[in-house]
């Protein structure tokens, strides 16, 4: 066996593999006769099968196997003596040789890239800073108010968070167009069911009340033949409800599972949950700037062979989502480039994660992964049955161990970058509309 290798680009390595056809010959024809001593054909006993007919059936199998089996590990021994870290899998293409005692091969692979991660100094990071408290408690009672909110009958005109309950038909040039009709059909004003110059048309109209108007649809309409036309709409309101939130009050606290109803228990539940919230957005947004950061740092170049295998993996996960809400994927073209720059950008940030844990020691601990756990269950009615599911099986406490590592990597990245506070406005960082 002999070996060479010669560096084509960054990260493409060609090794040329040379291997004995007598090494070859003579393992296959060992691996024929354990064969024939097993092989069972009519007319003959068993075991009993000539030689020459087992290699007629099986050689080219028997050869492509031991071929194969020792380009592996001829191609193994090469690159672990040259200390190469394979990225893939490599292609293996035969050579053109006039010899009639070797058989040659070039095998073509990428490696992973070898890199020191680079300075964080000018890396500017701002760090949302809330507190929470009354107004946030306050805040999020009147969501949960919202979300429980009921309708009585108004003998006034329909406002804004108003229900209406209308009926209604839509003609172009004078005739009605499909969709265009309904009746007892209810909306609430402001929640953007219906088109902005429909619902305009609504505020303002009282229970009896018929209203014409016109109405042009905007040009990237869904309904193609409708779309930038105008139309005229012909209204007639039944019901305006105004809306009634609930008070809070010893109810109200036991719909939100405070069994005596206790109002301040009440509210500290819904801080320590704030509180929870708040932190976990915070330290997403820290993790993103410090993601971003990281590979503004470290502009590595990645293999194609890691982008390929990732990029099946988000087809994968997609089709499954996909799957999990009804739609059939089967007929569906997923292409692989919508999912391209994911792809390297996830390849690219695992590359770089790794070097920094290994370099810098940032493996998590038992004692992190134990106080992550803990605090998650922290959340459920039964904290020692969510710690005692996650300690159940390995797998569950990697993924924790996962996100421990990359809160290691988030405070290295801190104490190197130039990070200022920020007062965050609780509304924007809950996602919530003001």
């Amino acid at each position: 066996m002999e070996a060479t290798t010669a560096q084509a680009n960054e990260l493409e390595r060609r090794v040329d593999l040379s291997i004995a056809i007598a090494g070859v010959e003579k393992e296959m024809e060992q691996r024929l006769k354990r064969m024939g001593k097993n092989m069972k054909m009519p007319g003959f006993r068993p075991g009993k099968v000539p030689f020459n007919i087992v290699k007629q059936q099986y050689g080219d199998q028997a050869r492509h196997e031991v071929l194969s089996e020792e380009l592996d590990r001829v191609f193994g021994q090469t690159v672990t003596e040259q200390k190469m870290r394979v990225a893939g899998y490599p292609r293996i293409e035969p050579k053109t040789t006039e010899s009639t005692e070797h058989l040659e091969f070039t095998a073509i692979f990428e490696v992973y890239p070898e890199f020191a991660p680079g300075d964080l100094s000018a890396a500017e990071i701002e760090r949302p800073v809330l507190e929470v408290g009354a107004a946030e408690v306050d805040k999020t009672l009147d969501i949960l108010r919202k979300q429980r909110v009921s309708y009585a009958d108004a003998d006034r005109a329909a406002a804004k968070e108003d229900r209406v309950v209308i009926d209604f038909v839509g003609k172009k040039d004078g005739v009605a167009f499909q969709g265009g009709t309904a009746a007892d059909y209810p909306f609430v004003l402001g929640q953007g069911m219906m088109l902005p110059d429909f619902e305009n048309a609504v505020e303002g109209a009282k229970a009896g009340e018929t209203k014409t108007f016109d109405l042009t649809f905007p040009e990237d309409y869904h309904a193609k033949d409708l779309a930038g036309q105008t139309v005229q709409f012909e209204i007639s309101v039944k019901q305006v409800q105004a809306p009634v939130l609930p008070e809070v009050d010893a109810e109200f606290a036991k719909g939100m599972g405070i069994a005596d109803g206790d109002i301040a228990k009440m509210r500290g539940e819904i801080e320590a949950n704030l509180k929870r919230e708040v932190k976990r957005r915070i330290e997403a947004k820290l993790k993103d700037q410090v993601m971003e950061a990281l590979l503004k740092a470290n502009p590595i170049a990645i293999p194609n062979a890691l982008v390929d295998i990732e990029i099946q993996r988000l087809i994968q996960a997609a089709r499954q989502d996909m799957e999990q809400r009804g739609m059939k994927t089967k007929d569906f073209p997923i292409q692989p480039e919508w999912f391209a720059d994911q792809a390297k950008r996830r390849v690219s940030l695992g590359l770089i994660l790794a070097e920094v844990v290994k370099t810098e020691k940032l493996q998590a601990t038992p004692e992190q992964v134990k106080a992550m756990v803990e605090e998650t269950a922290a959340s459920y009615e039964q904290p020692e049955e969510v710690v005692r599911w996650y300690y159940a099986q390995p797998q569950r406490l990697q993924e924790v161990e996962g996100v421990a590592i990359e809160n290691n990597v988030v405070e290295w990245v801190l104490g190197k970058a130039k990070v200022s506070d920020k007062a965050a406005v609780f509304d924007e960082l809950m996602g919530q509309k003001q």
